[in-house]
């Protein structure tokens, strides 16, 4: 899976709404312009621009490649048809606009959607002669690990890095850039609308909500996420607070709690994402000492989630929204 991702913004609906409608006019921009005049310029989306082309499509293109602060421009000179993801979040949202035709190989930590192409090629520690082995036209990374970057761009192949976002933002912005990468503006325009729509309509379901918080395990030795992550700024969306924040001790944003700690914090929602990894359930975490006496656990607010779903940045945060705000509605009596 994807490392956690950092640091969030805060924020409200108004922003979503504000990308979803800026989508939709993106995608009736493309309609437009597929059957008007030829003279208009055809339209690009955020992070991406297109260069002038010889005759068809969207190519040469160029992307931005990195982080929207501090990325740089990448050219696509034209549509990639030999493309390996090292990203299981790149990998699902290849796969969510339509290029999966053009994906030949992923990484072994790629398992989403069935029947992806998994390798043995890995993200985490790339391997620039096994890579080059499959032929890529376009290879797509979180990060720029063991010179990947450089080394494919001696052997010719372009990297298009696609790092843990900022914020909800720059998650859609990478769906977008992966779509003017791919030839697949208009389809990415649809699913940034939809997983947007989605979040935002997970939102507007609940009322506004002050003072509940959340422990989010990342695992048995309990770390966990604050709310100046990726992960925390969509709890965020639904007024949800990280018991870690005070316990942030020098910016770690993915602090190691102790267990009198989240006792003592008592936190109203518990949301477990790793029970795919060893003995944690439910059952078992509500066993834990003193955990009798959380208030998630006496209202039945600790759930498990797949982490995949909850540390991808990718089409299933409409799952993750959908989840929190199942749990929230359902808090929000007991705390008003």
């Amino acid at each position: 899976m994807n490392p956690p991702v950092s640091p969030a913004r805060g924020g409200s609906g108004r922003r979503v709404r504000a990308l979803l409608a800026g989508a939709a006019a993106l995608a009736l921009t493309l309609g437009l312009a597929a059957c008007g005049d030829d003279g208009d310029d055809e339209a690009a989306p955020a992070g991406a621009s297109s260069a002038p082309a010889a005759g068809a499509g969207t190519f040469p293109v160029t992307v931005l490649s990195g982080p929207l602060d501090g990325g740089t421009e990448l050219t696509i000179e034209s549509r990639p048809e030999a493309i390996i993801s090292l990203s299981p979040s790149a990998t699902e949202t290849l796969f969510a606009i339509g290029a999966g035709d053009q994906v030949i190989a992923v990484d072994d930590q790629s398992d989403y959607p069935e029947n992806v192409p998994t390798t043995d090629l890995s993200g985490f520690q790339p391997n620039i002669e096994a890579i080059l082995g499959y032929s890529p036209d376009l290879v797509i990374a979180s990060d720029d690990v063991n010179n990947l970057v450089a080394g494919l761009s001696a052997a010719g192949v372009p990297t298009l890095l696609m790092p843990a976002p900022a914020d909800l933002d720059e998650a859609y912005s990478q769906m977008e850039r992966l779509g003017a990468a791919t030839g697949h503006v208009a389809e990415a325009a649809a699913l940034v609308a939809e997983v947007s729509g989605a979040v935002t309509s997970a939102v507007e379901k609940i009322p506004d909500v002050k003072g509940l918080t959340y422990y989010h395990e990342l695992d048995a030795s309990l770390y966990t996420i604050t709310s100046d992550t990726f992960i925390g700024q969509l709890y965020a969306e639904f007024g949800l607070t990280s018991i870690a924040d005070a316990a942030a001790a020098g910016g770690d944003q993915y602090p190691q709690l102790s267990a009198e700690y989240i006792v003592e914090a008592d936190p109203d929602l518990v949301v477990l994402t790793d029970a795919e990894f060893g003995d944690v359930t439910v059952e078992t975490a509500r066993q834990r000492p003193g955990w009798d006496g959380i208030s998630a656990v006496r209202t039945g607010h600790i759930v498990d989630l797949d982490p995949d779903i909850a540390s991808r940045w990718g089409p299933r945060l409409a799952d993750f929204a959908e989840l929190i705000g199942e749990q929230v509605a359902t808090l929000q009596p007991a705390a008003s």
